[in-house]
């Protein structure tokens, strides 16, 4: 029997649990009293989202709020990348952070680089912005997960998908 196993890491984004967690903020932003007569907006446009507000202070607790009902609807903040706060019309200031998609190839490389330096009798390759894990062996392959999850120091949140 030489079935080969293979499971793929992906780092990806729901962008329904992101709008729904943006739903949950602007209601908690309409329904609190220090945001009162603000024009604090959020807007997702594709793989990110702009933040509008009157000034840096309610744009940096609007993206407190944001990022804790994120974080309750499992989204990980790992995928979150910054933009710089800049002026908007009006004396307003807005912010974009952008949802990163996949793993970045340098890192991807590392990853891989990892796991073929831990022993493991598996093969690791990259795939696009993923990258597919084979072997033999299911044990082996639930020791690359655990590896995996075991490095602490990922710039990016790993799933593991795609089971065969």
């Amino acid at each position: 029997m030489a079935t080969e196993y293979s499971f793929d890491i992906v780092s990806k984004v729901d962008l329904t649990e992101v709008k729904n967690a943006i739903d949950q903020a602007e209601r908690e932003i309409a329904g609190r009293f220090d945001f009162r007569g603000t024009k604090t907006a959020f807007t997702l446009e594709g793989n990110s989202i702009r933040i509008l507000s009157d000034d840096e202070f309610h744009l940096n607790m609007a993206l407190d709020i944001l990022r804790s009902k994120l974080a309750k609807r499992n989204v990980s903040l790992k995928a979150l990348e910054y933009g710089k706060i800049e002026a908007a019309a009006g004396g307003t200031v807005r912010q974009v952070v952008t949802l990163r998609q996949g793993i970045p190839t340098e890192e991807a490389k590392k990853l891989v680089k990892e796991i073929k330096a831990a022993g493991i009798k598996a093969q690791a390759q990259l795939q696009g912005d993923q990258v597919r894990v084979s072997g033999k062996d299911k044990d082996a392959l639930q020791a690359v997960q655990k590896l995996v999850r075991g490095m602490p120091d990922l710039p990016y949140d790993v799933e593991f998908v795609n089971y065969r």
